[in-house]
């Protein structure tokens, strides 16, 4: 995607005015479309009018919260969706990746970081068309297809969110090797440089959720690894142990 934005439509909710527009005006100069909501119900209805490429979602808003809008939208047709929040807290962050938001920011943020972000998502997309070529992974009862974007563990399927889905291809492509916080943030979500984020963490902990805790080797520290001879049993009730923690 070009770093202008032209072509791309975002759709940009957040019930405060100023904020709203000042997000939207920093967009379109940077040669965004933009459709504007303001409220939970309005947001819904203008992603199905409008189709957007990428959702600015604020957290907090009238009607109905950026969580069951996620939700909704996500619903229908997978689009990358980036929460605007308040709150810095991790249990409120896995709400909004397990509705299926991709990133997120937390309020006070700068606009320089909030378009550096939005141009980061989108590349994720372009990105996506180029691994429709490689075969699927197979890592001991874990498979993972890229074409299809689609993942089982014990020939069960396993539903992951885009963003869980891009993080789980990344490890497993080097499985075994240890991969920094800024290396994944770098190659899923397209923002390399960045330090500090609880980002990684957060997806890490919501995909051990889903195939496994002891899949994923936690080199403190450091970073995570995919273990390539796991087999360890999917779900919640494997995050027992030292593994568990995504910290």
């Amino acid at each position: 995607m070009s770093v202008s934005g032209v072509g791309r439509r975002i759709l940009v909710v957040e019930d405060e005015p100023v904020i709203n527009q000042a997000v939207t005006d920093r967009l379109r100069g940077s040669g965004y479309e933009v459709v504007q909501a303001w409220d939970g119900p309005g947001a819904v209805e203008q992603f199905a009018e409008t189709e957007p490429d990428l959702v600015l979602l604020d957290v907090m808003l009238p009607g109905f919260d950026g969580h069951e809008v996620c939700r909704r939208i996500q619903a229908g047709r997978p689009v990358p969706v980036l929460m605007l929040t308040a709150r810095d807290d991790e249990a409120d962050i896995l709400v909004g990746l397990g509705v299926g938001a991709d990133d997120y920011l937390t309020k006070p943020f700068r606009m320089r970081e909030l378009v550096a972000r939005v141009a980061a998502l989108l590349r994720r997309v372009d990105r996506a068309a180029e691994l429709a070529v490689r075969s699927p992974t197979e890592l001991g009862d874990l498979r993972v297809d890229a074409a299809a974007r689609r993942a089982w563990v014990a020939d069960t399927e396993v539903h992951l969110t885009p963003t869980e889905f891009d993080l789980l291809l990344c490890l497993a492509a080097s499985p075994g090797v240890v991969l920094t916080r800024e290396n994944l943030y770098a190659e899923v979500w397209g923002w390399p440089g960045a330090s500090g984020t609880r980002t990684v963490d957060s997806h890490v902990k919501a995909l051990r959720a889903k195939i496994g805790a002891d899949r994923v080797r936690t080199v403190h520290g450091v970073g995570y690894a995919l273990e390539p001879g796991s087999s360890g049993s999917s779900g919640s009730s494997g995050s027992s142990g030292s593994s568990g923690s995504a910290t």
